[in-house]
């Protein structure tokens, strides 16, 4: 099963673009020639994220999370902490979540 997330064309090139998730948000993002996604909640308290450069930034306590790797850079989360990937696939013009594949 799959659910479109968006149009490719609205991810911009850096950056990051915000779009719904069953009542949540994700980031949606390029890293070369792939597309990712992940959620848009800090591993610490569950802050929301926003994109500063290469990093996903905590705004309620700065905690900082690499672009890359999803992982913890710095901040009060977990050491070995990493942001939560949401599973995608490109198909046609658009980015979907699947599922039960």
């Amino acid at each position: 099963m799959k659910q479109e997330l968006c149009k490719l064309a609205d991810i911009p090139a850096s950056g990051t673009l915000l779009v719904p998730f069953f009542g949540r948000e994700l980031h949606v993002f390029r890293r070369g020639e792939q597309v990712r996604a992940v959620a848009n909640t800090c591993l610490h308290f569950g802050g929301p994220l926003s994109c500063d450069d290469q990093e996903l930034v905590c705004a309620w306590h700065g905690a900082r999370f690499s672009l890359d790797s999803g992982k913890r850079v710095s901040g009060p989360s977990p050491k070995n902490s990493r942001l939560m990937t949401i599973s995608t696939r490109v198909e046609g013009d658009a980015l979907f979540y699947v599922w039960e594949e």
